[in-house]
């Protein structure tokens, strides 16, 4: 019976001030519209970022690192003359031995759900006296566009015209601006070995990463291996797909126990990106996450002025029986109906605004801004403006259950 006296009168508290309701449930509403918008504004910005890492490098890649030569001699004895050589890279082969076996090896882990090899080798773009830095991939590219979808970026031919064509190329649209070139033209490529080849585009690609489109190739396998003076069996990297990329680091733990090679996951690769992004998660939400807190100083405020003016009334009320937690009980309420009433709303408004930037198109490869719904966001800003309502009004309200009627009375 008291429960349903001390709703009713926090519903008599919320009805008879409806300005002061209003600006308070107003405050939570912005609080936790801005806190949903820019947490997903953040989310959006990581996938997306995370979207341009895997157009063309995987979770994990297995190379042969650079190896450092050493002293001829490193002897303690004082009577032996050490020769001494300044440490430099080594010139031996950055070949994987053996690597269509390591191959087969990585795609038979239960956690590997793709797995291919590559030749990367310097190349040099020639057209007449300009020229074009850049580097060039040897790939398997039906197997290469099944891990990396290469297809989806293509603006002129298609990637089945590479496959078994040692005389094709795929080249960025940077380079083919560059050199003024287009699909069927020939294009003169040599390599740092001094192997020069002329070869014919058959696709351009445009992934909209200019590092990206400005430098990079493909050609088949035993194309690369030629622009390098190697046999067949010639190869440089193995790239794989898991499971799960943001488990990828315990997967290098398990994949290094096949290989004495370097395994390297992407979270690695991309380290300095990680760091970017989540300096601006963070933020975005302290941002935010400091408005909803101003919000929650806004009930504070309304509650501990209603205190103030409401202290005659709360003497009575405990004059005739009232507990102290029944104080409580009646401020919090309130409390928790404006938060109720102001994070129902902010979410909607949220979602309002998601909405419209979702449909904004950026243009190129970016395509729609990259902002989408995201349910943990939802549940995360309503139970989080739900809760520093409900501080806001616990302690006002525990001021309150403080009172003592006889003193307040006397007055």
């Amino acid at each position: 019976m008291k429960t349903s006296v001390n709703l009713e009168i926090a519903f008599t508290h919320i009805f008879t001030r409806r300005k002061q309701t209003m600006v308070a449930a107003l405050g939570v509403t912005v609080g936790v519209a801005i806190y949903l918008f820019m947490n997903s504004l953040s989310g959006g910005f990581s996938q997306y970022s995370r979207n341009e890492m895997f157009k063309s490098s995987a979770h994990i890649k297995i190379y042969k690192s650079d190896e450092i030569s050493k002293p001829l001699g490193n002897s303690s004895d004082t009577n032996t003359v050490n020769v001494i050589v300044n440490p430099q890279i080594t010139t031996l082969s950055k070949t994987i031995i053996n690597p269509n076996a390591l191959l087969g090896l990585v795609k038979q882990e239960p956690y590997i759900t793709n797995a291919i090899a590559q030749v990367d080798f310097a190349a040099f773009y020639n057209r007449g006296q300009a020229q074009v830095k850049g580097t060039g991939n040897g790939v398997d590219m039906v197997a290469y566009n099944a891990m990396f979808n290469t297809q989806k970026y293509m603006v002129a031919g298609n990637i089945k015209a590479l496959q078994g064509n040692v005389n094709g190329i795929i080249i960025g649209k940077g380079i083919a601006e560059k050199l003024s070139l287009g699909l069927n033209d020939n294009i003169s490529v040599s390599s740092s070995k001094g192997v020069s080849k002329v070869l014919r585009i058959v696709g351009i690609f445009n992934t909209g990463s200019s590092i990206t489109d400005d430098s990079k190739s493909y050609v088949n396998i035993s194309t690369a291996q030629q622009f390098l003076k190697e046999g067949t069996a010639y190869l440089t990297t193995i790239y794989a797909n898991t499971l799960d990329a943001d488990n990828s680091e315990t997967y290098v733990s398990q994949l290094q126990t096949l290989t004495p090679y370097t395994i390297e996951g992407w979270k690695t690769t991309y380290a300095d990106v990680l760091a970017g992004d989540k300096v601006r998660g963070t933020m975005m939400g302290a941002i935010s996450l400091s408005i909803l807190l101003v919000a929650g100083f806004g009930i504070y405020n309304i509650l501990n002025m209603t205190v103030s003016q409401k202290i005659g009334d709360i003497a009575i009320l405990k004059a005739t029986g009232f507990l102290g937690s029944d104080v409580i009980k009646i401020f919090v309420s309130e409390a928790i109906m404006m938060g109720l009433l102001g994070t129902t709303i902010g979410l909607c408004f949220g979602a309002i605004l998601i909405n419209i930037m979702a449909h904004i198109y950026v243009g190129g490869p970016v395509g729609y801004f990259p902002i989408h719904f995201q349910l943990d966001l939802f549940l995360q800003s309503f139970f989080l403006g739900l809760f520093i309502t409900i501080c806001s009004g616990y302690f006002p309200a525990r001021k309150a259950s403080k009172v003592d009627p006889v003193a307040i009375l006397r007055r």
